[in-house]
């Protein structure tokens, strides 16, 4: 799995009952075609990504068939999980980098 560019917004809390700072993460990706998660019609991985106290954890994540929008049964694997986190923590970085400039 490739992660390839992303779409971020930050998910209001307008009651402020949640600790910490909520994104939703549109990750495009690529998989081998041998992949069993492959398909023609393109895959995306959405993912909530909860931040707080300068740690990140994914929360939920799924995968999307782009063209259908219809979410596929699959989850990620282990070291998956760490570059989709990783990846988030750093473009996060990077926007909060960008909003202060």
């Amino acid at each position: 799995m490739e992660i390839t560019g992303h779409t971020v917004e930050l998910l209001e809390d307008p009651f402020g009952l949640l600790q910490g700072h909520r994104y939703e993460f549109f990750l495009d990706i690529i998989v081998d075609e041998e992949d069993e998660l492959y398909t023609e019609k393109g895959i995306l991985l959405k993912v909530i990504f909860l931040v707080d106290g300068g740690e990140g954890r994914i929360l939920q994540n799924y995968f999307i068939e782009e063209e259908t929008e219809k979410v596929l049964d699959f989850d990620l694997e282990d070291e998956e999980i760490e570059a989709v986190k990783a990846y988030c923590m750093q473009n996060l970085d990077a926007e909060v980098d960008n909003e202060s400039n």
